[in-house]
């Protein structure tokens, strides 16, 4: 069921029965994501395994049952009037079953397609935008037609990869047989290694009447496939670039008759060509900071596609820096536990700490983000770089 006009009305005066927004997983961008409707006066409900999920213990009703299950599904249906996910490995069988009797944002066939790398980039490829030179390889005997111009390259798993996970260098044909062993044979992509400039991502928003809007473009800097330092805007990019990643996410979502929040992330070559990468049918990490620096947040533009409210275009009011909060930073070099010096952090101009509620801190996993704002970019660069160094994340 597609998503239509009719607004989704909030409680409209003390006592009124809210409609609920459901959202499928219970992870911090869902924490934030339920957040967003209940200060926009909706009552939320999280589906997700996890008892002491992010989302799931803030949010109204928490659903904690497996994605795929029937009961928990049906809990969904009966409660929600809208539904969306809050991270690209919701089983899209889920998203089918609740898209027959609801809105669902974005849907089934939509996010089917973001979670298999193949069908991804021959969508890019329909929607005529660039990607990286790729082959698919799913047998013994794609993998020994496999292209030499390929290498060196990237082997990456169709599915379920996501901040580098499922993902191997390969320089000659020796490793990339080994590296798909080592993926046990899984269906994957190959992709040439290309020189990169710099790394951006471009968040739109896509109405059910097609009408789409952007946050600013943003610049990322990746550290071991994860996402570490976001810049907002990006710096010294071009107009002519910045024009030409709009309009290429914009087809990407026009291709998919997206509604929702979508993340189409790029590369920039060295000689300033433009490919995609991959994409998100989310919310996603690098535009946290709009929580802080725009007018609308990526997280309410979510909550407005879902319930037919007019999309506005969000206005950035400050330059950003956003820094992505591991558990690192809560071991010292020893590997004892330890607090981050919050006081410190928050004593600098423009800092605004978002914490994620998880239970325990352990290496790699997300923690919270810190986002600098300042009236200029260089100041935030700068506000940003001080409180790297009290956290001990190395500069940038």
């Amino acid at each position: 069921m597609s998503l239509h006009k009719t607004i989704l009305p909030a409680a409209t005066a003390v006592g009124a029965q809210s409609t609920t927004l459901g959202v499928m997983g219970g992870g911090q961008l869902g924490r934030m994501f339920v957040q967003a409707a209940q200060r926009m006066g909706y009552f939320t409900a999280v589906l997700d395994p996890d008892v002491a999920s992010p989302a799931g213990l803030i949010s109204h009703v928490h659903v904690q049952t497996d994605y795929l299950d029937e009961q928990g599904l049906a809990q969904m249906l009966k409660r929600c009037a809208a539904i969306t996910i809050e991270f690209e490995n919701v089983p899209s069988g889920a998203l089918y079953t609740l898209g027959a009797h609801l809105p669902t944002a974005p849907d089934s066939e939509s996010v089917a397609i973001c979670q298999d790398r193949a069908r991804e980039k021959r969508h890019f490829n329909e929607c005529a935008v660039a990607c990286a030179p790729y082959a698919v390889i799913e047998t013994a005997e794609q993998l020994a037609a496999a292209p030499e111009a390929l290498l060196p390259g990237i082997l990456k798993t169709a599915r379920l990869g996501y901040d580098g996970k499922g993902q191997e260098r390969v320089a000659t044909r020796e490793q990339l047989v080994a590296a798909w062993a080592a993926l046990k044979q899984q269906p994957c992509v190959l992709e040439q290694w290309l020189p990169l400039a710099l790394e951006l991502s471009v968040i739109l928003a896509r109405d059910a009447d097609g009408l789409t809007v952007a946050l600013p473009i943003q610049h990322n800097l990746h550290r071991d496939g994860i996402l570490a330092v976001t810049t907002a805007p990006a710096p010294g990019l071009c107009d002519a670039l910045a024009a030409n990643a709009l309009a290429a996410a914009g087809r990407i979502a026009e291709g998919l008759l997206y509604v929702g929040v979508l993340c189409v992330e790029f590369f920039v070559l060295a000689d300033g060509t433009l490919l995609a990468n991959e994409m998100a049918p989310r919310p996603h990490n690098s535009g946290h900071h709009s929580l802080d620096s725009c007018d609308v947040s990526q997280f309410e533009l979510q909550v407005r596609c879902m319930t037919g409210l007019p999309l506005v275009a969000p206005r950035q009011h400050s330059a950003a820096v956003m820094l992505n909060l591991l558990g690192d930073l809560w071991f010292d070099a020893d590997g004892h536990e330890r607090t981050p010096d919050w006081a410190r952090v928050l004593a600098l101009p423009g800092a605004h700490l978002h914490l994620y509620g998880k239970s325990s801190a352990r290496r790699g996993r997300k923690m919270g983000h810190l986002s600098l704002t300042a009236a200029t970019p260089e100041a935030a660069q700068a506000t940003a770089l001080q409180a790297a160094r009290v956290l001990g994340i190395a500069p940038f």
